[in-house]
């Protein structure tokens, strides 16, 4: 796993280290609002480029590629610069591939973390709000056709590992931000979004077999 990919096993691994208890207190975001706003396509595809500013390191770390949220099937999350690196997260399993080769398997059954793990990028990239606010506690705004929100996860453990996340967008979720306890920044945007069965390559569905 490399550091520069907020994706990759060991960041997810983190990123589920998010969270916080609830509290009435927090403003809540209009969920049902941004819900009816957003579009949730069986299969979505595009772009994405992502930004990572690590402590230390003046020169953020750049990486971008392809995704594609398949329903009931999974996620693939392929990056193509500065290296290929492609991982697979479907319900079960998530899998990191470079080329053909199998470089990390993680089983659900053996690491129920991965489970939950799984469930928050499905609903992070499907935005899905109302499974993320099982998660997280969620404070937000909508302008005109666009909305943004923050989160802040509902289990301490996790919190400490993450500070917070934040999400905008429209129809389809447009950027995230992850805000690391530790210090380091990613931002991740989203662009050339395709939904329907021709959004997909026949190579992209075969990785999803």
């Amino acid at each position: 796993m490399k550091a520069h990919n907020a994706f990759s096993p060991r960041s997810i691994l983190m990123a589920v280290l998010l969270a916080a208890a609830a509290c009435s207190a927090f403003a809540a975001a209009p969920v049902d609002k941004i819900q009816a706003m957003l579009a949730r396509p069986p299969v979505l595809c595009g772009r994405f480029d992502q930004s990572k500013q690590l402590v230390g390191i003046k020169k953020p770390l750049l990486s971008n590629g392809r995704f594609c949220v398949v329903s009931g099937k999974g996620v693939l999350w392929r990056t193509l610069q500065p290296f290929p690196n492609t991982l697979r997260l479907t319900r079960d399993e998530i899998v990191q591939m470079q080329g053909d080769r199998v470089a990390m398997r993680m089983d659900a059954k053996q690491e129920p973390v991965v489970k939950m793990i799984n469930g928050v990028l499905f609903s992070l990239l499907a935005g899905d709000l109302s499974q993320l606010e099982t998660l997280f506690e969620l404070d937000g705004s909508v302008t005109g056709n666009s909305w943004n929100v923050a989160l802040k996860a509902r289990q301490p453990a996790l919190a400490k590992a993450i500070g917070t996340l934040a999400l905008s967008g429209g129809a389809y979720v447009k950027t995230v931000t992850i805000n690391e306890a530790s210090g380091d920044r990613t931002e991740i945007s989203f662009s050339g979004l395709q939904s329907g069965s021709s959004a997909m390559t026949a190579e992209e569905g075969a990785a999803l077999e």
